[in-house]
Order: structure tokens, then C-alpha cells, then sequence
């Protein structure tokens, strides 16, 4: 049974006081289809830096949760395994390298497309208020709750973004050097043998935590989390997916090196077709509507959306958000119309196209929700289900395989995800008709995480 040293405590907690960079879809995609050797293990030396820094953050958090929520069994564990995967990142061996590969490594690339244009600074999500989702409790923010912009702080530079970034740039193109020795590959195998290993880990981080929540509630019997809680969970729950992002990035990237993929840059697609992520998540939510109420046919969705529609982004992200979406609507028109209905109402996905977002509105005839309870919609782990299902942790060993209903964790981690690349996640309700989802997707991509 492994066990954190106290040593290693220490480490962590210093890693905790440095603050997270963060990184925008765009820099994601400046790898182009096959990286470099060079260029990946610069990006390897970013993240062994920028992932432990991100992970002590979360352990640190996770120690000192209120209310002795840091006392449950499941959170304790999922402390142990962010503490574990901080330990395999800092200990990955570094290769020793002639001075030759060291200058090669630090030298920009000559032949760099020269018709590539300089990056644009990165842009803030106007859904998120500054330091919403900030990645240390402490970090860059006053007592009063405002960002600190003092720029001798130690969390921020003068405009408020992280002194780091000047030192650590995520992309930066090796030289175009065409005789890399084999010890960079060995390391990027390595490195990347070492994400797996984590991100296999952190694969039931999602339902552990929740079980945590759970354990807390019976223990301190409460029907519902406060808003302190709740907001610690939207910060866990976004730094997840940022962490699992750069991990899920970094070792598709690596492996691209040897399976060319077209319109891929690691797991990021540069020409995501809406209409058919659309028509398969439509297809996947009405499966499973028809499997949990014994439906000969699931209510009927009608897809309106242009065929050739695509643009830059994570399609297992979208895929996720649209059904889940669905999957409500759904479960909303089943159960206001009744199962035993000949024909349903049908649910309409329309797709608009903007210049700075896509936009997918999912309406549907469901009965909608009362004004009072929609606040409670963004809340997690409240359902509208009588039962919460008992939570095996291996249920759903990913965030994308789910039930029809029961955590309460739809749409609250729907919203984080569309927020992650500057997006956002909003529903308006008629109570007594239907209610319509509204999710904006960013089409610039030039958002940052919204971790600073």
C-alpha cells in the first residue's frame, strides 16, 4: 500500500506555492501533425514541471477541505493517488545529453513556417469572474475576493498572469535538427509511459470524489452541499480537466510521432464535424433513454445543423456536453409525457454558426423546471431522481459513460468543459413546456484555462 513520506509533503507543498500556466487551445494545436523529437521533449520538460505544480495544488487543497470533508475515506484516497502521480512526475530519470543536443534543444527552429503568424494574447471567458476557478486556494486573491494585482505578488506578474510564463513556454519548436540521439526518444517514451500510468490512475477521480461527497453527507447528514463545497468541486473538478487534457495531449502527441493521423493534432481535431459528433452523441442518448425505460422508440430528435459546420476543437469534449445535454432532455419528455405515449414530442438540436462562437440549442417539450429549483441544476449531486444510484467507483472508470440519471453531475461538469475553452453552458425553462439548453463553443480558440 503506498504512503506519502513526509518528505514528500514538503516537496508538495512547495510545488503548491508556485502558480499553474495556463494554456490555450491554439498553443495546443501549434504542434502541427508530427512533432519532433526535440520539440516534444521541450514540451516533456514543461509539463515535468508545470503537472507537479498543478497536482500539489490539488493535494494541498484536498488536506485542508472544511467540515472534515478532508476526513472521508474516498477523499483521503484520491489525495493519495494526486500525491502518488506528483511523485512518478518528479522522479521520471532525465536523459544526459552531449552539449551539441543542448544547443540544438535550445536554439529556435530556422525553417519554421515563415508564413505562421506570432500568437494573439489569450483571451478571458466573459462567463467566469476572475479567479473563479483559480488553481490555489490562496494564490492572487485579497480578502475582500478581488484578483490581486499588486505585481509583487508573488501568484502574478503586473497584468495578472503568472510570473512563470516568461521562464516556461508550453510550445516552443525545437531546431530543425534531423539527428536527434536515441536518448530523447527513450525519455519521450518514457515520459510518456509515466502519463499513462497516471492518467489510468485518475480514471475514477470523478465518482470517488462524489462517493466522498456521499460519505460526508451521511456522516454530517445533510441533504445538500454548501456553497463552499460546491465551489471546491467546480476547481477540482476544472483543474481535472485540465490536467487530464495536457496528459491526454501529450501522449497522443507522442505517439503521432509513429500513426500520422489527418486533422489531428494529438486528440485535438482541427476540422471537428458537428453535424456527425451531433448525429452519434443523438443517436448514443437515445439508446440509452430507450434501454432504461424499456422503450420500443426513444422520443425523436431532429438534428439542424449545416453538414460541412467544423472547427477546432476536442471532439470527445463536445461529444461528451451533447450528451448529456440530450440525455436529460430526454428523461424530461419520457417522464412528463409518460413511457407508455405512442409518440413524443420531438427534441430540437439547432446549430448556429457565429463568428466568435457555435452555438447548439437543444429545446425540448419536457415540462421544464421551476424558476426556483435552477440554481439547484448547476449544483452537484442534486438530482431530480428520488434514489441516487449507490456509487461503485468502477461504474464509470471515464467522465463519458454515465446512466440515465442519478449524481447530479451532468450538467455542472457539461459547463466546465464548455468554460475550459472559453465557452459556456446556460438553460432557460418555461415551466409547464420544455426548457432549452444553450452551449456556446469558442471559435477563436484563444482562450486560456481558466486556472490563473
Amino acid at each position: 500500500m503506498w504512503k506519502a513520506s513526509d518528505k514528500l509533503m514538503a516537496t508538495i507543498k512547495h510545488y503548491a506555492s508556485f502558480p499553474a500556466t495556463g494554456v490555450s487551445l491554439r498553443q495546443m494545436v501549434q504542434f502541427g501533425e508530427t512533432p519532433s523529437p526535440g520539440t516534444l521533449f521541450r514540451a516533456s520538460q514543461f509539463l515535468s514541471e508545470e503537472l507537479p505544480i498543478r497536482l500539489a495544488h490539488r493535494v494541498e487543497e484536498l488536506n485542508h477541505l472544511p467540515d472534515g470533508l478532508n476526513e472521508m475515506p474516498s477523499i483521503k484516497k484520491v489525495k493519495d493517488w494526486y500525491a502518488q502521480s506528483f511523485e512518478e512526475i518528479i522522479n521520471v530519470p532525465k536523459p544526459s545529453l552531449s552539449d551539441e543536443v543542448k544547443a540544438h534543444l535550445i536554439r529556435p527552429m530556422r525553417n519554421h513556417k515563415k508564413d505562421s503568424k506570432p500568437l494573439s494574447e489569450t483571451t478571458w471567458n466573459p462567463s467566469i469572474r476572475e479567479g473563479q476557478y483559480r488553481s490555489s486556494p490562496d494564490s492572487a486573491i485579497t480578502a475582500n475576493g478581488k484578483e490581486n494585482r499588486d505585481p509583487n505578488h508573488k501568484g502574478t506578474n503586473g497584468n495578472g498572469k503568472a510570473k512563470l510564463t516568461l521562464s516556461r513556454r508550453y510550445f516552443v519548436p525545437a531546431d530543425d535538427y534531423a539527428d536527434w540521439p536515441p536518448e530523447i526518444d527513450a525519455y519521450n517514451q518514457r515520459f510518456k509511459r509515466t502519463l499513462q500510468q497516471i492518467k489510468r490512475r485518475h480514471d475514477g477521480v470523478v465518482t470517488t470524489v462524489a462517493q466522498g461527497i456521499l460519505e460526508y453527507k451521511r456522516k454530517r447528514q445533510r441533504l445538500q452541499i454548501d456553497s463552499s463545497i460546491q465551489a471546491f468541486l467546480d476547481r477540482f473538478y476544472m483543474s481535472r480537466i485540465g490536467i487530464r487534457m495536457l496528459i491526454g495531449q501529450h501522449i497522443a502527441l507522442t505517439e503521432q510521432t509513429h500513426a500520422h493521423h489527418p486533422n489531428y493534432v494529438g486528440i485535438i481535431c482541427t476540422k471537428t464535424n458537428i453535424h456527425e459528433v451531433a448525429t452519434e452523441a443523438i443517436e448514443n442518448a437515445r439508446f440509452v433513454c430507450e434501454d432504461h425505460y424499456g422503450l420500443f422508440e426513444a422520443p425523436k430528435v431532429q438534428l439542424i445543423c449545416k453538414p460541412d459546420l467544423n472547427f477546432m476543437y476536442v471532439p470527445g469534449h463536445l461529444s461528451h456536453m451533447l450528451f448529456e445535454t440530450l440525455k436529460n432532455s430526454l428523461r424530461a419528455v419520457v417522464e412528463t409525457h409518460g413511457a407508455e405515449k405512442e409518440e413524443f414530442p420531438v427534441t430540437k438540436v439547432i446549430v448556429a454558426e457565429g463568428r466568435e462562437d457555435i452555438t447548439i440549442k437543444i429545446s425540448d417539450e419536457g415540462g421544464g423546471i421551476p424558476r426556483s429549483s435552477i440554481p439547484l441544476v448547476w449544483t452537484y449531486m442534486y438530482t431530480t431522481v428520488d434514489q441516487t444510484p449507490s456509487l461503485d467507483p468502477d461504474f464509470d472508470k471515464s467522465d463519458f459513460k454515465a446512466p440515465m440519471a442519478g449524481f447530479g453531475y451532468g450538467l455542472p461538469i457539461s459547463r466546465l468543459y464548455a468554460r475550459y475553452f472559453g465557452g459556456d453552458l446556460k438553460l432557460i425553462s418555461m415551466e409547464g413546456y420544455g426548457t432549452d439548453v444553450y452551449l456556446h463553443l469558442n471559435r477563436l480558440s484563444s482562450s486560456s484555462e481558466p486556472l490563473h
